[in-house]
């Protein structure tokens, strides 16, 4: 590892404008000879083909061969994203909840990679969008692969697993005018009022965070924990930053737009090449099996927080973030997280929309990445011995020579009994009824002051204004029935605001300036020698 001199470090350039200046102060000679896709070295004769037979030229036809495949289709949702590697470290053994290994042993270290991103922007998209963001981490444990996904915000849009699609759509771009739209956003809102709880998160200052590091993550289900006596737990995960959380405003954040769509990345990138390692504490609120008998809501409901007084918070451990990737294609847009990628003592989350889950990001990473994705580096396990073979690459050893079906007489892999493992279930029924108390809840209480409120209805507004007029009537009746003074002052804002924005309009009509800068036969000028 070559060790950066004071003289260095002091030189205005930040981290990630230094990367390539970095590469040439860690190798003081080229790496090595460029080669052909076959390993054949490449003439410097060859990489200049103008007045010359170009098909007869392998390098030529390496090059263009290879450029249109570079691409692969980019992630339905979180496609713009960044991540990193690091450790995960258990400063509090939670046997009593879980015989999973990962989360039992204080001090015990597990290697994680973690991705982050932006819910509903394209790979070329603003991180700095009033949107939700995501963390998945992936642990690496003794066990198999532990996926945990996580939102900035503690609760999900929706618990009817059918609205996935929808949702992304509405969320998306207009398939005519290729816009963001927020009318099929406020349409959809008012036709699944559950939905308006996300949405009151979102226009929050909880929509925007000063960055990944200032963000909390929350992976929103209810999970079912056992331990080695058989007994059940159920609990929901937090991660805190230990930063701190910070938001932006929808000001701030538009300034820093209008010079860096990249700014979550950067800080991230540049945090962690200057040796302040970004980490989060991990730690979960518990509930038993007697907990939910008491309980007067549903607690396996991904729209609605716990009820604070029915449950406790244990602590587990910390995240560290430590290492930036090498190299963003293979170890972040390469990476595939599931939530069904679960470890032994960790039987999952129980409610409906989780099992939808299991099915869609399966068929998501399928998709994008070929069959074969968990053979890809960044996605493998410690340890893995399966029946699955064949198919496009990678296969690695595809299992070599060992025997292709189970079962089998001539010792290939065998399962095991997992002596643990809880003999019941939970069954679970859940309504889907409207209820409004989650968002009157969050206006009155979790948003903590006046200025908070004003800033989250000021945002509410500023989405509202390009809305159609039918589905502007429906969001205020909405906002009416679950707070009268918040639909109050929304209607009040909105009119003010519509009418600001006609009196600018009257007032300052588009001006269009028609210039040519390319030369035509109209204005070539002959250049004559004197």
């Amino acid at each position: 590892m070559v060790v950066k001199s004071d003289e260095y470090l002091n030189v205005t350039y930040e981290p990630a404008q230094r990367q390539l200046l970095d590469f040439k102060e860690e190798h003081q000679y080229p790496i090595g000879l460029w080669t052909k896709n076959n390993g054949d070295p490449v003439d410097i004769r060859d990489t200049v083909t103008i007045n010359s037979d170009q098909f007869s030229n392998e390098l030529f036809i390496d090059t263009f061969t290879t450029t249109v495949g570079e691409r692969i289709p980019e992630r339905i949702a979180t496609a713009k994203g960044t991540g990193a590697f690091g450790y995960f470290e258990v400063t509090k053994d939670i046997s009593k909840y879980t015989y999973a290994d990962v989360f039992n042993g204080v001090g015990k270290k597990t290697p994680v990679v973690v991705r982050f991103a932006t819910a509903f922007q394209n790979k070329g998209g603003s991180e700095l969008v009033r949107d939700l963001k995501t963390m998945a981490v992936k642990f690496y444990t003794k066990q198999g692969n532990l996926d945990i996904l996580a939102l900035s915000i503690p609760i999900f849009a929706f618990k009817d697993p059918m609205l996935s699609r929808d949702i992304n759509h509405a969320f998306k771009r207009n398939p005519q005018t290729n816009l963001y739209d927020f009318t099929s956003v406020y349409d959809l809102a008012t036709l699944r009022p559950s939905f308006g709880h996300a949405l009151f998160w979102v226009m929050s200052d909880y929509g925007i965070p000063d960055g990944y590091r200032r963000m909390d993550a929350f992976p929103i289900h209810t999970y079912e924990l056992s331990n080695k006596h058989g007994e059940t737990h159920y609990v929901r995960f937090n991660f805190r930053t230990d930063l701190g959380f910070s938001y932006l405003t929808t000001a701030q954040a538009a300034a820093i737009q209008a010079v860096d769509l990249d700014y979550y990345t950067r800080d991230l990138y540049n945090a962690i090449d200057s040796g302040k390692y970004p980490s989060w504490t991990l730690e979960m609120d518990v509930m038993t099996i007697h907990d939910l008998e008491k309980v007067h809501y549903d607690p396996f409901d991904i729209t609605r927080l716990w009820k604070n007084g029915t449950f406790h918070t244990v602590p587990i451990g910390r995240l560290v973030l430590n290492r930036n990737v090498e190299n963003y294609f293979r170890d972040i847009e390469q990476a595939a997280f599931d939530p069904a990628h679960l470890v032994p003592g960790i039987p999952g989350p129980i409610d409906y929309l989780f099992r939808g889950r299991r099915m869609v990001y399966k068929d998501g990473r399928n998709y994008r990445l070929g069959r074969n994705n968990e053979n890809i580096l960044v996605n493998m396990p410690l340890h893995s011995k399966t029946y699955v073979r064949d198919g496009r690459p990678p296969v690695r050893l595809n299992m070599k020579n060992a025997p292709n079906y189970y079962p089998n007489s001539f010792h290939g892999p065998v399962p095991y009994v997992d002596e643990h493992r809880p003999l019941k279930k939970l069954q679970i029924l859940q309504s889907n009824a409207v209820d409004l108390e989650p968002m009157w809840y969050f206006y009155n209480y979790i948003l903590e002051d006046e200025a908070h409120k004003q800033r989250f209805i000021d945002n509410i507004v500023l989405s509202l204004v390009p809305v159609t007029p039918p589905v502007i009537q429906r969001t205020l009746k909405l906002l009416f029935l679950v707070d009268q003074s918040l639909g109050e002052r929304v209607k009040a804002a909105y009119e003010v605001a519509v009418a600001t924005q006609q009196a600018e309009r009257i007032a300052a009509p588009p001006k269009t300036v028609s210039f040519r800068r390319v030369p035509s036969s109209e204005t070539y000028v002959k250049h004559e020698p004197k």
